[in-house]
């Protein structure tokens, strides 16, 4: 048994949510959960003083705090200190080994760059894998919070889970629909849990199984579940609401394709999305049939222009369904362009739109990727 308790890296998970959303709370409960006892904690707080860690029920070693700035600008680097320490630690026997992370960010935390700061990080990526995200929304102020801050919607947009707390404060029903109708438009894949249900409070709310496919193949057809129907080869989220509200450039892509892909045409479509618009690009998930051995799928997943590594499954978790799916969260990025530039590259025909040839020539299209 290795030193990450028979896996390969520790799993990371990121709990976020604006100011006040509840996330100490929700943390305080799963803390008690007896599956957390190997668990170390991370919080990071927004000023000179910490004061979150009076609120959070742990203590010694397993409960880290970062001060002094926010997490995702001016204590990145220290979160990576942080986390090579709890390396160094475990692999010298000072501490035992960890079963999970949590990185409770501030309220005002974009959590792209802290997930790039785990799998951007090759000596850190090699020792920990991200393995979701979950944001709190405040059921309460959710809708203005969203309205008003570029922050929250980042946060909701990015979650593998979301968590709806203080609902039982709300008197104004019509509200919450609305707030949960937002939630949807902002991030259709993610569930909605009741934040005062038990087993919100549980670990189990970490689990899910995004980025470790050699131990959890099983999990990655949840993680990328897509609605589509089966009748349709792209199935899209088209959203219709106020576009003066925040948040309208924000939109959730699908991209479904029936047939295996050359690796080459996959590897250029991934860098030239992530080079010339990686700052748009606040997620991508995949799982993609290759055309140089389609029984073995290829997972992807990056933040931004940093990307996990490549990995093969060693099969596909539905042996019924071996379409490629890709998950694209993006910021002012037209829907049209990345089906298109994904069309180009896989060489389906598009009217006045440029050509494969075109687009393997663009010089921003530098492999730095072999999905092999």
């Amino acid at each position: 048994m290795t030193m990450f308790q028979g896996r390969d890296r520790v799993a990371v998970s990121v709990l976020t949510g604006f100011l006040g959303a509840g996330k100490s709370t929700l943390l305080n409960r799963i803390l008690k959960d007896s599956a957390m006892k190997d668990a170390a904690v991370i919080i990071n707080e927004f000023g000179e003083v910490g004061i979150d860690h009076l609120l959070v029920e742990s203590s010694g070693d397993g409960l880290i705090e970062l001060s002094d700035g926010c997490l995702c600008c001016t204590v990145r680097g220290e979160l990576v200190d942080t986390l090579a320490s709890l390396m160094d630690g475990m692999q010298t026997g000072r501490i035992k080994p960890l079963s999970r992370i949590v990185i409770e960010t501030t309220g005002l935390a974009d959590p792209a760059p802290v997930l790039q700061s785990v799998i951007g990080n090759p000596v850190i990526a090699s020792n920990f894998e991200i393995e979701g995200v979950v944001t709190v929304v405040d059921a309460v102020n959710g809708l203005s919070t969203l309205d008003r801050f570029e922050e929250a919607v980042k946060q909701v947009a990015v979650a593998d889970r979301l968590v709806l707390s203080k609902a039982a404060l709300v008197a104004d029903e019509e509200g919450l629909v609305a707030l949960k109708g937002r939630l949807a438009q902002l991030n259709p894949r993610a569930p909605l849990m009741d934040g005062d249900a038990d087993e919100t409070g549980r670990a189990s709310i970490f689990e899910n199984g995004l980025y470790d496919p050699a131990t959890k193949i099983a999990d990655v057809d949840r993680w990328l579940k897509d609605e589509a129907t089966s009748d349709h080869h792209h199935h899209h989220h088209h959203d219709h609401h106020d576009v003066n509200r925040h948040g309208e450039s924000i939109r959730s892509h699908s991209i479904i394709h029936d047939r295996p892909i050359d690796p080459a045409a996959i590897e250029m479509f991934v860098d030239l999305l992530r080079s010339a618009h990686g700052e748009r690009l606040l997620r991508m998930k995949a799982i993609v049939a290759l055309a140089d051995n389609p029984d073995r799928p290829l997972v992807l997943h990056g933040v931004q222009s940093v990307f996990h590594p490549p990995v093969r499954l060693p099969a596909w978790p539905d042996p019924a369904d071996r379409r490629t799916r890709l998950v694209l969260i993006t910021q002012d990025m037209p829907e049209s362009y990345v089906e298109d530039l994904f069309a180009a590259f896989i060489g389906a025909p598009r009217i006045d739109r440029p050509d494969r040839e075109a687009l393997e020539n663009n010089p921003l299209a530098v492999s730095g990727m072999t999905f092999r």
